[in-house]
């Protein structure tokens, strides 16, 4: 990412994190603040660092560990070794081959010299006793001989270098397609596991503030049950009003145990993402700055994912690769022609020299002149998968704009929910303000009191969602719309 656009993000996030903390330090933000929050500010504290700087240590950590993604990076390697196999296709391939054979019987095959050539010698030796001279013809037997020799060797190397083959350009254009398609693929899902790193650790952040808020109440209400007591005691409340302030104190520690549950189930995703043991803690960030939000132009920002966003560039190497695909299916119909070279040795010993070795040389033609209609059928059905893959690469840009325009509006949503939400919490602790004063003085029903506490913790709640929500809006708004990783 450039200088300029982590600037950018880290002054968005900057903004958004200061107001994940409620201000209780000065003594005017103390006056104004509602009980829960002063309860939530005496809770141990210690030096944070910025959030921007945390979430970048947990992307940089999964991105050398998660598992998915090591995976991916497996898949590349193995296609960049099919690409180097369909480029050595194109050199030379040289292969020594030796056989040794011992065989024992077989087939004889026998000549029938003995019938054609002993009559003719019988009648020559007659003739020669006729004339008084002796016989100078013996008779001959058969020859007989076996098909195979009892041993034998071929020793031999043997070079091919293909000439004219249409396939292999077209098989390495598809290979080279599939490989980038890959590498496509694992940027988009490093960006998908930066994206779910950053909302998974601000859910996290989210629900540990909501638990603090939850104790904070929990802790008030349980100092109203004591005053409430007391009041009774000297006769100013009745005992349903202790008996009420009891169940509410007892539903907010139930309230609690689960806020702790969903904050521990987080912590446990976001390791899951780091690949390391679930119940590691987390550090908490510093959060301390002032939102402030810009207007966005929806037909840039769709403009942009459809550059940016690996997932097109995956699906346009499909698209070629299916393209390749077809000029495969094409080629296979057409003859290729081959250089063939062997040299070696025969024979039923192990001997070099004149009259022994051998060599040949060969052009090597095939060309298939009937296969009934296969290859016909692999080139259609080539095309038809190019044009699915065409269809997927439209439905590819139409599903990344959808997710710009839906990004940017809840993130509008979650900048108009803030302001909401400010305002409401602003006014519920004015009232809890009001209503602990008549509670002291036991001018208000118990039940009032702990409506208007109900509505200022509920009040604090919204707005530590909503803050927190906001931040992850701009995240998914930032992977929709393809921003550079950091």
């Amino acid at each position: 990412m450039t200088r300029p656009r982590q600037r950018s993000i880290a002054r968005f996030a900057l903004s958004v994190c200061s107001l994940l903390c409620l201000p209780v330090a000065a003594d005017n933000a103390t006056a104004s603040a509602g009980p829960t929050i002063q309860a939530s500010a005496a809770l141990p504290s210690t030096e944070r660092r910025p959030l921007v700087s945390v979430i970048d240590e947990y992307v940089r950590l999964a991105r050398s560990s998660n598992l998915g993604l090591q995976a991916a990076a497996l898949e590349v390697e193995r296609s960049q070794a099919a690409l180097d196999a369909a480029r050595g296709r194109f050199f030379p391939e040289a292969t020594l081959g030796a056989r040794y054979t011992r065989s024992e019987g077989g087939r004889e095959v026998s000549l029938p010299l003995a019938a054609a050539f002993n009559p003719v010698y019988s009648t020559l030796n007659e003739l020669l006793l006729a004339d008084g001279k002796p016989a100078r013809f013996g008779s001959i037997n058969d020859p007989r001989f076996l098909l195979q020799r009892e041993q034998e060797q071929d020793t031999r190397i043997s070079i091919r270098q293909a000439l004219y083959v249409p396939a292999l350009p077209a098989a390495l254009r598809a290979q080279r397609s599939l490989f980038e398609a890959n590498e496509f693929a694992r940027m988009a899902l490093s960006q998908r596991l930066q994206r779910d790193v950053t909302t998974g650790y601000l859910d996290w952040l989210r629900a540990s503030r909501g638990a603090v808020i939850v104790e904070a109440s929990e802790t008030l209400l349980a100092e109203n049950l004591r005053i409430t007591e007391s009041l009774f005691r000297n006769g100013k409340v009745t005992q349903d009003q202790v008996l009420r302030a009891k169940a509410e104190w007892l539903a907010v520690g139930q309230q609690a145990t689960e806020t702790r549950n969903v904050r521990d189930q987080l912590q446990s995703y976001v390791n899951f993402l780091l690949n390391r043991a679930l119940d590691t803690e987390l550090e908490d960030a510093d959060a301390d700055v002032e939102v402030q939000s810009a207007a966005k132009d929806l037909a840039a920002l769709r403009q942009g994912a459809l550059d940016n966003r690996p997932e097109i560039g995956q699906v346009d190497r499909a698209v070629r690769a299916a393209g390749s695909r077809v000029d495969l299916a094409r080629a296979a119909r057409k003859p290729t022609l081959a250089l063939g070279i062997d040299g070696g040795t025969q024979g039923e010993k192990y001997e070099f020299g004149r009259g022994r070795n051998f060599a040949t040389v060969s052009l090597l033609l095939n060309w298939t002149l009937f296969d009934g209609g296969t290859r016909r059928a692999e080139v259609r059905e080539a095309r038809i998968a190019e044009q699915q893959a065409r269809t997927r690469r439209d439905e590819v840009a139409q599903q990344i704009q959808l997710e710009v325009q839906q990004a940017l509006d809840q993130l509008y949503t979650s900048e108009a929910s803030l302001r909401t939400a400010e305002a409401r919490a602003e006014a519920a602790r004015a009232a809890f303000r009001i209503a602990g004063r008549k509670r002291d003085e036991g001018v208000i029903s118990q039940v009032e009191f702990l409506d208007s506490r109900t509505s200022l913790t509920a009040a604090e709640l919204n707005l530590n969602s909503v803050r927190f929500e906001l931040l992850a809006r701009q995240a998914e708004l930032d992977y929709a719309t393809g921003v550079p990783q950091r």
